[in-house]
């Protein structure tokens, strides 16, 4: 797909029930994105389960290109970590618990059009994603 893609990032919960209405959230951004001149729209998301793997494949059938933006768990933590704030997963391993807030800087720091945020549960990692978007003026569609 060339031409002016709207970059959207997508921020959700591990736990977001209902893929058919993210999808047509998805759906209706597209438009959207069309009614004000962009030829497309660029998905980023987080790679978690739930709503990150929901829109992935979604774009990947829709044939949008996709931007992902993993959080390093198991890597180094970074200057705003604490020490010996590291923790162990139910596996035993040790992970960087604000892996996840760096990632969310990053995907906000791409400065897309929107977030869609498929907020669930309390989901803690998302309404980080959210505050940070809104912080730096970036609109946020909120799923009901």
């Amino acid at each position: 797909m060339s031409g002016r893609l709207a970059l959207i990032g997508l921020t959700g919960s591990r736990l977001w029930p209902d893929p058919q209405l993210l999808e047509n959230t998805l759906c209706l951004v597209w438009h959207d994105a069309l009614e004000v001149g962009y030829t497309g729209i660029e998905l980023m998301h987080g790679c978690a389960e739930g709503a990150d793997t929901i829109g992935h494949e979604w774009a990947f059938r829709t044939g949008f290109l996709i931007r992902e933006f993993p959080a390093d768990w198991n890597g180094p933590c970074g200057p705003e970590c604490p020490a010996g704030h590291r923790r162990r997963n139910r596996r035993g391993n040790e992970y960087c618990p604000l892996a996840g807030h760096r990632r969310n800087q990053r995907m906000v720091d791409e400065r897309p059009v929107l977030f869609v945020a498929a907020h669930h549960q309390g989901s803690a990692g998302t309404a980080d994603c959210i505050r940070r978007a809104e912080r730096a003026g970036i609109p946020v569609w909120r799923l009901p």
